[in-house]
């Protein structure tokens, strides 16, 4: 084989990935692509090196000569770029993003990666948005959040990379005496007419208000104006008590005194959450938060798309990728 001038490491991890497991699909699953996009980077590496490494009929996957001569050497150089990663990384944490404190998906995948990396510090930060966060991501003073991809300006977008964890079902939070408080799940067309709040103004959450926005348009909902922003459950329990308007949530929405969450329902509206970081990141704790990540939306079915789920176009194109 000749050896190139330069050589992507990520296009030997994929090949080590595919010889230990002979099979591109739980190979893919492993590294977090789509299957297309590792057949792809095998290619490459075969171009690259001038060799064909594997073997490929329609029922099994085996390595070639040139494979298995190569292996123990990519091995060897993943290795020890994996040493030299966990060294750098080890001495400062792992910064991550769960939004508020009340919100359950990015806390249990950030309780979850720290099972996983148990010599590694994970530190949990509260940036109320994933517009506010995108910001600390590309300046590196934070490492990753969740939140709403497909709603971020794409200036931001471009320095960014994601990866779709969860459909979370949207909510209402009423006050307990609203008139739709009695209802066990709200249909949109209920709130016609009505006024919501969706954090319009809140310059750290416009892509929750744009989701709001199209949610709204669909069924004559009234955006509410700009408020304060309230800082803590006291000032937002005291500002809601004032405005009495009901609130966009999701059904995780942490319970509050004298209001109640409920559903909406007929259709689903959901608020499409994914696991962001900027491009390039290492840290050796960055796996684990994704493994986290891949492991609980699998298990619980958060990427299992209700047949009346609704979420916008462009929330479809990021969540399922077409490739």
């Amino acid at each position: 084989m000749p050896a190139p001038a330069h050589l992507d490491l990520r296009l030997l991890r994929a090949f080590v990935t595919v010889a230990e497991e002979l099979h591109f699909t739980r190979a893919a699953a492993r590294l977090y692509i789509a299957q297309q996009a590792l057949s792809r980077d095998v290619r490459r590496l075969e171009r690259e090196l001038g060799a064909e490494l594997f073997l490929r009929t329609t029922r099994q996957v085996t390595l070639t000569a040139d494979g298995a001569r190569l292996l123990p050497y990519a091995r060897r150089v993943l290795a020890a770029q994996d040493d030299l990663l966990a060294a750098a990384g080890r001495a400062r944490p792992l910064l991550v993003d769960l939004n508020s404190p009340g919100l359950v998906t990015g806390r249990r995948v950030l309780h979850r990666a720290r099972e996983l990396a148990p010599d590694c510090e994970l530190m949990a930060r509260y940036e109320s948005g994933l517009t506010g966060a995108a910001a600390e991501l590309l300046a590196g003073r934070l490492d990753a959040s969740f939140g709403r991809f497909a709603g971020l300006a794409p200036v931001l977008r471009a320095g960014l990379e994601q990866q779709p964890v969860r459909y979370e079902p949207m909510a209402l939070v009423l006050p307990e005496d609203h008139p739709l408080a009695p209802l066990e799940a709200v249909p949109p067309a209920a709130l016609a007419g009505e006024t919501v709040y969706a954090g319009a103004g809140n310059p750290r959450t416009p892509e929750w208000t744009d989701l709001a926005r199209q949610l709204f348009e669909r069924w004559d909902i009234r955006l509410a104006s700009p408020l304060p922003l309230a800082v803590g459950d006291e000032e937002f329990e005291r500002i809601m008590a004032k405005t009495r308007n009901p609130v966009l949530a999701v059904v995780d929405f942490p319970a509050m005194p004298h209001t109640v969450v409920r559903p909406l329902v007929d259709p689903v509206p959901l608020s499409p959450v994914s696991l962001v970081w900027r491009k390039g990141l290492v840290h050796p704790a960055f796996d684990a938060l994704r493994r986290a990540a891949a492991e609980i939306a699998a298990a619980e079915g958060w990427l299992r798309r209700p047949t009346e789920g609704w979420i916008p176009a462009m929330d479809d194109e990021v969540m399922c990728p077409r490739n």
